[in-house]
């Protein structure tokens, strides 16, 4: 039975081996202390963080997240550990949440290796604190105990470390705080909140409408305490924004109206019946909402189905490994037919259980692999793929997009499956296509790979192009030394760009002198209410400024410039996108650093490199390429540059 312990209770452990599940409603900092018999931490090596997860005894999740585990092993811990402190912290840096005052209290559990849980305690009364204590395991006569702490730091992650009395604090603190900012800049932004949270909505019972369970496979746990559900209000129907003066207006295009009531979800299945899937079987007002939900909620059925089999596997092969131990430790059974027996019956076990686990991985990849053949065939032109046959009665839309489709997700072991990368539009962040990157397959060289990043970067360019109607967004390219010709011609010679591209320092200077006294002048208006104050040559169109062979042309000021429009342009409808191999740029050392994390990597070839909001996988990233020997691209932006010459000048 589950101790739910409050603030000060402690209770006994009953094995060595445990596992610490940490939740909270926003991505998190998960780490530990190790302090000695005096109840100091003596050294930076006790500490487990983000940048240094793994320590004698304990494994920490490599990245922040809503949702952490904690493998430990108390017995593998050093002799002079007299306490393991179990801490949650917020990232500083990154735009999130500032206290734990504004969310929900956070819920921690100790488990055993076949999920039961142990002990559980609900961190209440945090107000204007950013860190805190969360657990602490300790030795007491020769037994370890569990205690609910719940002390909170509204000094952060510095003052934590200092009370620990651990030298250097503040800067530990700041590393700590650099690796969490490096492995969100690897994460897949998470799907909205409310109505356009990527989930489908839960049958009775629990689980998804896929019919995909990703629970455990092998063991049974009991999830956190939920709070009690309210009665969900009908939706409130927006009211129309009026578009200022000037004509700049960054609410959603699609949102501004009044939605029509989404359609009638369809029937759903009686128990023990399969499920069929349907394209759009998830909430939203219109299809494109509604796909896009959908994509979503597949996205985290597979991060989550395979996050359990990974478990599963992990406790197969720990209780094998413990069986084994315990034959091996009796110089009686060491040798001899009765050990042949125990070790014959600890490996048969263990088969057992990851074939069991594996049954279950491959029913649920069989269900999500159904789903999307039957999704893929009916996405809007903004999430297909360029051999998707709706491109081949493309339209200039008369509406804004919600999402872009950026390139494929897969995992190793989703037997070929891919989800389509779909991100939210206004992008909050701009792009780095790293042409440094390696191909995971060995398939590419460098000079095959700085191609393809170059073709991406078109690619990406065309298809924002296309998905926006004509005239409201507007292409720019710098390419200083005039070797993108090529791979930009299709958007030069079909009149899709703002303007031809920039070469030299002087183009250089010029574009960017452009763009950042438009982010200047539309934040100063948007702030005094005075948008119709504007200049008339002013672009209030979103920008997107795509950059090739940086930093070639750059010098010291236009580097500033470049830096300033990736943290201040999003707000206000400027985007970056940057073909760049980052160790061309190793001279500025890490005057560029902030630069890289701002914006979102992604390769020309596939990697493992990116990172979903829930577990934390390695997916690796595919991006969508035009099929070779196609003309679809030339053939949309030719409808494309005739929509903006036939604009009203």
């Amino acid at each position: 039975m589950t101790a739910e312990l409050v603030h000060g209770q402690n209770h006994p452990l009953p094995g060595a081996r445990l596992e610490i599940r940490l939740t909270a409603n926003v991505p998190v900092i998960a780490g530990v202390t190790l302090t000695d018999e005096h109840g100091r931490v003596p050294r930076p090596e006790w500490v487990g963080h983000p940048g240094e997860p793994v320590l004698p005894g304990l494994e920490l999740p490599r990245q922040a997240a809503a949702e952490q585990r904690l493998a430990v092993d108390l017995g593998a811990l050093p002799d002079e550990v007299r306490k393991v402190s179990v801490l949650l912290a917020l990232p500083t840096g990154v735009g999130g949440p500032e206290r734990f005052g504004t969310l929900a209290a956070p819920y921690t559990a100790v488990t055993a290796l076949d999920g039961a849980e142990i002990a559980s305690f609900t961190i209440t009364g945090l107000d204007s604190e950013s860190a805190v204590f969360a657990l602490e395991l300790y030795q007491r006569q020769g037994a370890w105990k569990v205690r609910a702490v719940g002390q909170g730091y509204a000094g952060g992650l510095a003052a934590m470390l200092a009370d620990q009395g651990l030298p250097q604090a503040a800067e530990l603190a700041a590393r700590i705080n650099d690796a969490v900012a490096d492995g969100l800049a690897r994460a897949v932004g998470a799907a909205p909140a409310g109505p356009s949270n990527g989930s489908r909505p839960a049958p009775q019972g629990g689980g998804r409408t896929t019919g995909v369970n990703y629970q455990h496979p092998t063991r049974h746990f009991t999830p956190p305490p939920q709070p009690t559900p309210q009665p969900t209000p009908a939706p409130a129907q927006p009211t129309p924004q009026p578009t200022p003066a000037g004509g700049v207006n960054y609410q959603h295009p699609t949102r501004a109206t009044t939605p029509t009531p989404p359609p009638a979800a369809p029937p759903q299945p009686q128990p023990g019946e399969p499920r069929v899937p349907v394209a759009g079987d998830a909430t939203g007002w219109s299809m494109e909402e509604r796909l896009y939900n959908q994509v979503w909620g597949m996205f985290e059925d597979l991060a989550r189905t395979v996050a359990a089999y990974r478990s599963a596997v992990d406790f197969a092969d720990s209780r094998m490994e413990r069986e084994l131990e315990g034959v091996l430790s009796d110089p009686r059974t060491r040798v001899g037919p009765v050990a042949d027996a125990a070790r014959e019956t600890a490996r048969a076990r263990h088969i057992q259980l990851v074939d069991q686990a594996r049954a279950s991985l491959d029913r649920d990849i069989a269900q999500l692999k159904a789903e999307a053949d039957v999704v893929e065939p009916a996405l809007p032109p903004q999430y297909a793929r360029w051999d998707n046959p709706v491109w081949h009665g493309y339209r200039v839309p008369t509406e804004h997009p919600m999402a872009l489709r950026l390139g494929d997700l897969s995992l190793e072991e989703a037997g070929g499956l891919r989800i389509p990368m779909l991100i939210r539009l206004p992008l909050e962040r701009g792009l780095w296509i790293d042409t440094g990157a390696r191909d995971t397959f060995g398939l590419a060289d460098a000079d095959e790979v700085r191609g393809q990043g170059l073709a991406l970067a078109a690619s990406i360019a065309a298809r924002l192009l296309a998905i926006y109607p004509a005239g409201d967004f507007g292409v720019h390219v710098i390419d200083p030394a005039g070797g993108a010709g090529t791979a930009l011609a299709p958007l030069v010679s079909s009149g899709s760009l703002a303007a031809p591209p920039a070469t030299g320092a002087g183009g250089v200077q010029s574009v960017l002198a452009k763009l950042t006294q438009r982010v200047d002048l539309v934040q100063m208006a948007i702030r005094s209410g005075a948008a119709d104050a504007l200049p008339p040559d002013i672009d209030t169109a979103d920008q997107l400024l795509v950059v090739h062979d940086f930093p070639h042309g750059f010098d010291d000021r236009s580097i500033t410039q470049l830096r300033y429009l990736a943290d201040e342009g999003p707000s206000v409808g400027v985007h970056l996108m940057l073909v760049a191999d980052r160790q061309e740029s190793a001279a500025y050392g890490p005057l560029l650093d902030p630069l890289w994390r701002k914006l979102l990597r992604v390769t020309p070839v596939p990697e493992d490199h990116l990172a979903d909001p829930w577990i934390g996988h390695a997916w690796t990233y595919e991006p969508v390429m035009v099929p070779p020997g196609s003309q679809v691209l030339t053939q949309v932006l030719a409808q494309v540059g005739a929509a903006r010459r036939s604009m009203p000048s």
